[in-house]
């Protein structure tokens, strides 16, 4: 199945000059999110998880369905004040500005390992903020996963450290 096709450019959004992947297109049609979530496992493979991270918002969508496949636990990792317990928190750049992600304090255990996922690897920026809460955490990172990557925006090197990083679909 052409993913792909499922993906839809929308110009100047969320600001001018920014082409944002659309992913709805492909999450509404009940084959192509079938075989997105089957392609993202076994882009994957076979890895001890304990705990899935998912960014808001869009990473909400396969994080939860990644964990409960690899029998591992789900952490959302929130924009500032959306989370109700105590937190600890990591502002960084976006391609368009300024943003911080939040993390409750009890949801990664030390030594827990820890696989990353998002929809979209841009500059890597919201990615490389996710990786410092789970580090300053004591949470080790198996791997980075993304069902769609910007290759022109270099978001991979912010990532460098780690070793496993993989991406879907790439543009």
């Amino acid at each position: 199945m052409d993913l792909k096709s499922y993906i839809r450019d929308i110009q100047d959004f969320p600001t001018p000059g920014v082409v944002f992947k659309d992913i709805t297109p492909l999450l509404q049609d009940k084959h192509a999110f079938d075989a997105a979530l089957k392609a993202l496992v076994q882009l994957i493979g076979t890895h001890h998880i304990d705990k899935v991270v998912g960014m808001e918002s869009r990473g909400f969508f396969f994080g939860p369905l990644l964990a409960s496949h690899y029998k591992a636990g789900f952490v959302p990792v929130r924009k500032i004040g959306k989370l109700p317990a105590p937190k600890i928190g990591q502002t960084y750049q976006l391609e368009y500005g300024m943003d911080t992600l939040e993390i409750h304090e009890d949801s990664i255990q030390k030594g827990e390992k820890v696989m990353i996922h998002d929809d979209v690897l841009a500059t890597g920026g919201t990615a490389r903020a996710a990786c410092q809460l789970v580090e300053r955490l004591g949470g080790k990172i198996v791997l980075c996963n993304f069902l769609i990557e910007l290759d022109f925006l270099k978001g991979r090197d912010k990532l460098k450290d780690q070793h496993l990083l993989k991406s879907l679909l790439h543009y």
